[in-house]
């Protein structure tokens, strides 16, 4: 008998079956863990194999943060949502017993929970997650006054509780498993080999009487603990240390497996050249970033002739250095970039990015002493410059330039940006990738990123970002397994570039 089905027999859990989840309060996690404790395979903590694939779980979380920032009308207190092994493992449990109806008993009182099954050709776990969603054709949001003093459920199809969940602003975990049953009752009829999906939400959404969100200005109303942070309309904070991403092999999961072999690189050997017709030696491109390292004392002028200049990392220790500075607010470009940042206050003397914006001809520049460094004063017209902080910022498959930092004169400064794995093979549809080198700003920026060859889709990384003004067209390409698409006479929009960033 199955040690899970053991244990719920054991404490004569009775399944209750319902159409809209009814709701209690959370408890708090150590109560939790001890209810989930009932519903694992042997010993706390005992299992190696996780319930789901690595990129079915990514596909899950990005998806739902993706519907969950762009609700109508718009939210101002939705939550960004992270994944929960404890939830995984819960959902895990019930998975195995195979039986189509919310459960067990125990725990849904303390949790949200949806749920999918299939049969026949393959579904990918986000078909059902969007089928979830969709629900909201049938779902009128309860506006403020409307609520006198509850909301009025305005839900016209026979369910609309798998979106309200999904769209429940203070829920932000997530855990979801998948299994084969190889005999399950459906409404009735027997289906063999169902896919059967279930997804675990906490803190617990669908409160009668509630709305599922606050509307009003993205992220106006988020809770203190994010300290301000916003992205993507959804309150956030950077969890990319708290969850790390931890790469998975085909033997730590026990359901689908990709039959796609890996591809390796092929070397070949240029032919060697004849000694009677010597050749020239080929130019060897430089591999291009976006971010200059520059000394203690380099000037603004001497790294920014012509070109853009965005983005350079100082060194530590500029406090001290001898490289003069001239104005304050402003600063001419003879100055040093790194002083002028700590001078400014963007940087302190341990180094780090700063981005600065050339502001043209200046008539005079005034002197100042602000942090430890003196500025001088210079009467004449001069070009200057300004600096300001680099932004660290962590994207999910979907987020586009558009969206993120769109390209205006004078130029733009995008956040350095982090980027998920696995986003390689995300649908052109949610994550689109327009032109080869430059790329369109509807494009997704991460998906970008592995096609320009500038991430690994296994591990990830940082990727700098630079809105340029939009191209007439867009050529198309395949490059590192992403096919971009051709984009011709775009109506709107414009374009970026996108580079490396040296570990």
């Amino acid at each position: 008998m199955n040690p899970a089905l053991h244990w719920i027999l054991r404490l004569g859990c009775v399944l209750l079956l319902t159409k809209a989840a009814k709701c209690f309060i959370l408890p708090n996690s150590s109560h939790l863990e001890s209810i989930l404790s009932k519903y694992q395979d042997g010993e706390i903590n005992s299992r190696s194999k996780r319930a789901i694939l690595f990129s079915d779980r990514q596909e899950i979380l990005m998806l739902h943060n993706k519907l969950r920032g762009q609700v109508y009308p718009v939210a101002s207190n939705m939550e960004y949502m992270t994944w929960d092994d404890e939830l995984e493992r819960s959902a895990h449990a019930w998975a195995q017993q195979c039986i189509w109806d919310h459960g067990p008993s125990a725990l849904i009182r303390s949790i949200g929970q949806n749920l999918a099954v299939h049969w026949g050709r393959y579904r990918s776990p986000a078909f059902h997650v969007q089928s979830w969603y969709d629900e909201v054709k049938d779902y009128t949001y309860p506006y403020p006054h409307e609520c006198n003093p509850w909301c009025p459920d305005k839900c016209t199809g026979a369910m609309c509780t798998h979106y309200t969940q999904i769209v429940w602003a203070t829920t932000n975990k997530i855990g979801c498993a998948v299994n084969v049953c190889k005999q399950m009752n459906v409404w009735g009829e027997i289906w063999e080999n169902a896919v059967y999906l279930v997804c675990n939400y906490s803190p617990k959404g669908n409160w009668i009487g509630e709305a599922p969100y606050k509307t009003g200005r993205p992220c106006s109303e988020c809770p203190p603990s994010y300290g301000g942070g916003c992205q993507n309309n959804l309150c956030y904070k950077d969890y990319r240390y708290e969850d790390p991403i931890v790469t998975e092999t085909d033997e730590t999961n026990e359901v689908e497996i990709s039959q796609v072999a890996e591809q390796k690189p092929v070397r070949f050997n240029l032919p060697e050249s004849k000694a009677n017709k010597p050749t020239k030696p080929k130019k060897v491109i430089p591999e291009s970033y976006m971010t200059q390292v520059i000394t203690c004392e380099t000037k603004m002028r001497d790294k920014c002739r012509g070109s853009t200049c965005n983005r350079y990392l100082c060194p530590a220790g500029c406090l001290y250095s001898k490289g003069k500075i001239f104005g304050t607010f402003y600063y001419e470009s003879s100055s040093s970039i790194c002083r002028a940042a700590i001078h400014y206050g963007t940087l302190d003397n341990k180094g780090g990015l700063v981005d600065i914006t050339r502001k043209g001809r200046t008539p005079a520049f005034v002197k100042s002493t602000r942090n430890g460094v003196e500025s001088f004063r210079k009467s004449k017209p001069s070009n200057a410059f300004m600096v300001s902080k680099v932004t660290t910022q962590t994207l999910d498959c979907y987020t586009t330039v558009a969206e993120l930092c769109q390209f205006k004169k004078p130029a733009t400064h995008c956040p350095r940006i982090y980027c998920p794995a696995h986003c390689k093979d995300e649908p052109s549809y949610w994550a689109p990738v327009f032109g080869t080198n430059v790329y369109a700003d509807s494009s997704s920026i991460c998906k970008t990123a592995v096609h320009a060859g500038v991430i690994p889709d296994e591990r990830g990384g940082f990727v700098d970002v630079m809105p340029v003004e939009k191209k007439k067209s867009y050529v198309g390409s395949l490059k590192n397994g992403v096919q971009s698409e051709s984009l011709k006479n775009p109506a709107d929009g414009n374009a970026f570039r996108i580079f490396a960033v040296k570990q």
